[in-house]
């Protein structure tokens, strides 16, 4: 009963579907030119055409010889028709955005009709695509109609047919072939014309549309290789259509023309393979888009858009975006962008963006930006950012940022440079504070620290032992600190150590925190000295003379602060060496 129901909802939305072409706009192969050159380079003949038209060629630097010498002389003169006498057929012409791509073409199609069956409602066309230099019958050619959006590939013998339903006063075929030039054939009832110098409308029109998808790993699987030959065939036609539902890829509304139409609404029971999305697109499965999606797209396992994606991005495992993204993206596993993000971006694993990211990203373990960063990651393990990061990173292990400007929260913190902050156990800015101090100070007579960091902030490794016969003591602590530069030569430190001191044995938790404000004159470059008050707080649950033998059995000075029964507090002082 369920199947017959999805088959029955597949049957009525095809002959529902309205349908509309893609915007028409002045094409670069249309505009007109005026030429008079002789004896120069096809280089220096395409940089003038370029010019005058306002547009850029791209081309092989293999497709010709550059410095081959032609005269040619246009007068307002379609760019079409120039190339056309500069290449003499040899070269077919494709237009993305600004630019002309030239490629190398030198086969031609052509369609012979074997049979044209017309009847109330009905038109069925076959017939066979064939190569008009060598008369071979051309095989997993696509032949269709664009305005009816009803399609065919040719099988081995080259032979295809085509049925229509619906009155219709013009059909018009196209043949299209990797490698060769387009054809086009315009049938009126029961005449077949061949127009000379026949122009398709949308044969050469932009595509803002990338394929790149349709090569990943997961799409071939599902994406068989009629449909692969057909977006090779015909990369650059679209259509737009209200509403498409599907199966599976080519079970469809819109059957093999699928991965050429724009949809506002797409229904994919299982899943789908589009041009587009300008709405709503919904899966059971997976959602495999060559184009640009707008607005929500919705599967159960992935998402795989071949161009850029605005709006709502959800899917249970796979978010894959291979252009652009700005909007909210949710995945289960992965959000994947092959360019900049704009946006939210929360997966349950990993988040990663190929260049810039502006907004925040959240992630059970780890998030990249291969470039840079405005904003905000979150990781339950670790976030990297490439290049620059302006705003904040917590990580439940370790951040890197090769610029850092914001703040870093994790237990390791690393930066090329640093104008920022970093809070954790190890903060490494590689261009920043690596100083090595040796001290003396009222409680411990020998002291070594290293600082890493920069002078907003910088974390204090330390260990020290008091040399005396009867009052050893060795510490081990962390601390980080503050620097305040006055000049080139003097500046003050505001740092806060915690330090763990054993006195000969394991038994008893005695900690001592100083609080400490030093001056700090550089001698000579690398060189400083420092000195300057100190407020200690010790604090231990060991009872007097529970020291081992040969250990400090007091640890705070006579004269001291009670703060409570197990801590008490004195200033002290602090003098050292620092070497850069």
């Amino acid at each position: 009963m369920r199947l017959t129901i999805i088959i029955a909802l597949l049957v009525v939305t095809g002959y529902c579907n309205a349908q509309s072409s893609v915007t028409n706009y002045m094409r670069n192969l249309d505009k007109r030119v005026n030429l008079d050159m002789k004896q120069q380079p096809i280089s220096e003949v395409l940089n003038k055409m370029s010019k005058a038209g306002d547009f850029y060629f791209s081309y092989s630097g293999s497709l010709f010889k550059q410095d081959s010498i032609v005269n040619i002389k246009a007068k307002d003169m379609q760019v079409r028709d120039v190339l056309d006498r500069i290449f003499n057929g040899k070269v077919d012409y494709k237009e993305t955005g600004q630019y002309i791509i030239l490629r190398y073409a030198a086969n031609h199609l052509t369609i012979e009709p074997e049979n044209i069956t017309s009847a109330e409602k009905l038109y069925i066309i076959s017939g066979y695509v064939v190569d008009t230099e060598t008369g071979k019958k051309v095989k997993q050619a696509s032949v269709y109609e664009k305005r009816l959006l009803q399609s065919a590939l040719t099988d081995n013998d080259g032979y295809f047919r085509l049925r229509f339903k619906g009155e219709h006063t013009e059909v018009t075929l196209t043949a299209s072939k990797d490698s060769y030039r387009d054809t086009s054939l315009v049938f009126l009832a029961d005449i077949t014309v061949k127009p000379e110098g026949y122009v398709d409308e949308d044969s050469e029109k932009g595509s803002e549309f990338f394929n790149s998808i349709e090569s990943s790993g997961i799409s071939r699987f599902f994406i068989s290789s009629k449909q692969r030959m057909q977006s090779l065939n015909i990369p650059d036609f679209f259509a737009n259509t209200p509403f498409q539902a599907s199966l599976t890829p080519g079970l469809s509304t819109h059957g093999i023309m699928s991965s050429q139409v724009i949809n506002k609404v797409s229904l994919n029971i299982l899943g789908g393979y589009t041009a587009g999305t300008d709405g709503v697109e919904v899966a059971g499965m997976f959602n495999i888009t060559k184009g640009n999606v707008k607005k929500l797209q919705i599967a159960g396992v992935f998402n795989g858009v071949g161009g850029s994606v605005e709006g709502v991005q959800v899917a249970g495992v796979l978010n894959d975006v291979r252009t652009n993204y700005k909007g909210v993206q949710v995945a289960g596993l992965l959000n994947h962008v092959k360019e900049k993000a704009e946006g939210v971006q929360v997966g349950g694993v990993a988040n990663v963006v190929s260049k810039d990211m502006k907004g925040i990203q959240i992630a059970g373990f780890g998030n990249l930006t291969s470039k840079n960063l405005n904003g905000m990651q979150i990781a339950g393990f670790g976030n990297m950012t490439s290049q620059k990061m302006k705003g904040t990173q917590i990580a439940g292990f370790f951040n890197y940022a090769k610029e850092m400007d914001g703040l870093q929260i994790g237990i390791v913190n690393i930066s090329g440079r640093s104008d920022g902050y970093s809070l954790g156990l190890i903060n490494y800015v590689h261009h920043g504070y690596h100083k090595l101090s040796f001290s003396t100070n009222e409680t411990i007579n020998a002291n070594a620290s290293f600082k890493m960091g920069n002078a907003n902030l910088y974390n204090i490794i330390l260990a020290g032992k008091n040399f005396a016969d009867s009052a050893n003591v060795e510490t081990a602590g962390l601390g980080f600190g503050h620097d305040f530069i006055l000049s080139n030569r003097f500046s003050v430190a505001a740092e806060i150590t915690s330090q763990y001191l054993y006195l000969g044995n394991w038994d008893y938790s005695n900690f001592l925190h100083r609080f400490q404000t030093n001056l700090q004159i550089q001698l000579i470059k690398g060189v400083s000295i420092f000195g300057g008050p100190v407020y200690s707080i010790y604090s231990t649950d060991a009872s007097e003379g529970s020291s081992g033998k040969g250990y400090k059995q007091n640890i705070a000075p006579a004269k001291h602060d009670y703060i409570s029964k197990r801590a008490k507090g004195w200033i002290g002082w602090n003098v050292g060496i620092t070497i850069m």
